[in-house]
């Protein structure tokens, strides 16, 4: 048995989202389709019975049927809207859930600003979908109704409808297949434009000391002729399919009249029947609204592919089960990671004993950034496994590592409405936020804060630690030291990739001393490019081509003139 594509499967969630909100418009609009199919009739009873010389009741029954109408447009507009916000907010929560969920590796594959076009181009979109598929369903009952109308009122009135129907029916089954791979092309290319446009942003600083303007607007914007085309395109499709049905459904509704007026003729119709006969055909013709509402689930289903692709990435699997007593000791057995079919790391075996600080030193390109990465569970190696204190991080509960590991990074990005926010990112809720907007910060953010030698920072800055992350003006050192500070809750692995980089060499001192210090009572694996932080650790791991190469204390390495080549870039003699 067929199963459903990724982004019908995404659809169905989407309708259900709505939630009773559907259900509502689905009410409303089938309402609307009865009191639609009811007016003829009970116009062609009035009629007939003005004929006759009865003033009966079917006038007033259709001014209550044109107020239904109008009453159904109004409520469905507002199911609709109410329905589509929910099912998008529910939508976009998911998206977002899954990025962070997944596999850090799994997100680089999406360009940042092509993955915010589909949460928030997209997912809108894909919201639409219930109540493009709820009116869809529901707009094809008007027309299917005039024919069955019609066949009662005559057979071969409804036999004339049947056959101009079909003709618009496979002209609008042409559009819904050109229109998707328009509509899906257009979409992708707009995500490209995104992609480079926050590649561009990023590194506006750069742009503007090259002189580069030109040429970098360009680069964004190469694509543009592309998306004007699948534009351009999209709309002719759309008014090609409108105007054959302008076409063809005038043609119908005279073929209708005609042979209606031959039944009248022939008295085969009442003057009211006729009356009713002409409603109908102008109904069953009327297929502009059909037309509207297979455009519009058109565009839900292409972004619901857009949407469905980063969404069926697997997510890492999470365990369940606790860490148990120990210092924090770290093992890496066999452990692989493969980047574009090359290793970047390759059967690396490494034990790291608990309280123990490792340095971790290579040239660019060794594979550094990818031991720090595993040795967290930022992502899993696609070989071998890394354990903390002897449980393999796979099984561990997401809970229990975060508040295990620590990481921090050359280029931290603060997350968090303030810097209060930023530190305390990874603490527990009760020790993270301040009881009140306007309190100091808590023992464990500012003790983090000092740990990282930016308590004096933090106090310069015009709020403090209340002080708006977007508004604090930070140089790179001072970022990292806030980035090292969110880090030190780690309560036994704490691992820094070149975290340090941007401090001067006083305060880099203080940190490396307090981060090596015997008392410290944590691991610690620290990725460096730096002599004097290899020099104060414990131990150093050589990585060499993704290989490690060595593992043993600084001053033992340091007679191999390999080694000291590592650290070339630091004013070390060759």
């Amino acid at each position: 048995m067929r199963t459903l594509a990724g982004e019908d499967r995404l659809l169905f969630r989407v309708v259900r989202d709505g939630g009773g909100w559907t259900v509502a418009l689905v009410v409303v609009a089938l309402t609307g389709a009865a009191a639609e199919l009811a007016l003829p009739a009970v116009l062609g009873l009035a009629v007939d019975a003005a004929v006759g010389g009865d003033v009966s009741r079917w006038p007033v029954l259709a001014c209550a049927l044109v107020v239904i109408l109008l009453v159904t447009d109004v409520l469905g507009d507002l199911a609709g809207g109410y329905g589509a916000a929910r099912a998008t907010a529910r939508l976009r929560r998911r998206l977002l859930r899954h990025l962070f969920a997944l596999d850090v590796r799994a997100v680089r594959r999406f360009p940042v600003g092509d993955l915010v076009g589909r949460l928030a181009g997209q997912a809108a979109d894909t919201g639409q979908a219930g109540t493009a598929v709820a009116l869809g369903g529901i707009a094809v009952l008007p027309p299917l109704g005039s024919v069955v109308a019609l066949f009662l009122l005559e057979p071969v009135l409804g036999l004339t409808l049947l056959a101009g129907l079909g003709v618009l029916t496979v002209l609008m089954a042409t559009f819904v297949t050109d229109a998707s791979a328009v509509i899906t092309a257009y979409q992708r290319v707009l995500g490209t434009i995104a992609g480079r446009l926050q590649e561009a942003l990023g590194g506006s600083r750069t742009i503007a000391a090259a002189g580069t303007t030109d040429i970098e607007c360009d680069r964004v914007l190469a694509a543009l002729p592309q998306l004007r085309g699948h534009g351009r395109l999209g709309w002719r499709l759309l008014a090609r399919a409108n105007a054959r049905v302008a076409a063809v459904a005038p043609l119908l509704q005279v073929a209708v009249v005609a042979v209606g007026g031959y039944a009248l003729s022939v008295g085969w119709l009442t003057p009211g029947q006729l009356v009713a006969a002409v409603q109908y055909a102008a109904l069953g013709a009327g297929l502009g609204a059909v037309l509207a509402t297979l455009n519009r689930l058109v565009r839900s289903r292409a972004a619901a592919r857009r949407i469905a692709e980063p969404l069926s990435c697997p997510v890492r699997p999470g365990g369940d089960e606790p860490l148990p007593p120990g210092g924090g000791h770290l093992r890496l057995r066999g452990v692989g990671v493969r980047a574009d079919d090359r290793p970047v790391l390759d059967a690396i075996d490494l034990d790291v004993p608990a309280g123990c600080t490792v340095a971790v030193v290579g040239r660019s390109g060794a594979g550094k950034s990818a031991l720090a990465a595993v040795a967290g569970r930022l992502y899993d190696p696609d070989t071998g496994e890394v354990l903390l204190d002897g449980v393999p991080l796979t099984r561990l509960d997401r809970a229990a590592l975060r508040r295990a590991v620590g990481h921090a990074f050359d280029r931290p990005v603060l997350v968090g409405e303030t810097v209060h926010d930023a530190i305390g990112l990874s603490l527990p809720e009760r020790s993270a936020r301040p009881p009140s907007t306007g309190a100091p910060a808590t023992a464990a953010v500012l003790a983090a804060a000092r740990a990282a030698q930016v308590d004096g920072v933090v106090a310069r800055l015009p709020d403090g630690f209340r002080t708006r992350t977007v508004d604090a003006p930070l140089s790179g050192g001072e970022a990292q030291r806030l980035g090292l500070a969110r880090a030190f809750h780690a309560e036994r692995l704490l691992i820094l990739d070149d975290a340090t980089s941007s401090l001067d060499t006083a305060t880099e001192h203080r940190i490396t001393r307090a981060l090596t210090g015997r008392n410290s009572g944590r691991t610690r694996l620290v990725v460096t490019h730096r002599v004097t932080t290899a020099a104060a650790a414990d131990l150093v791991a050589w990585l060499d081509a993704g290989r490690l190469r060595a593992l043993a204390p600084h001053r033992r390495l340091w007679a191999d003139p390999d080694y000291r080549a590592v650290f070339a870039g630091d004013g070390v003699p060759q």
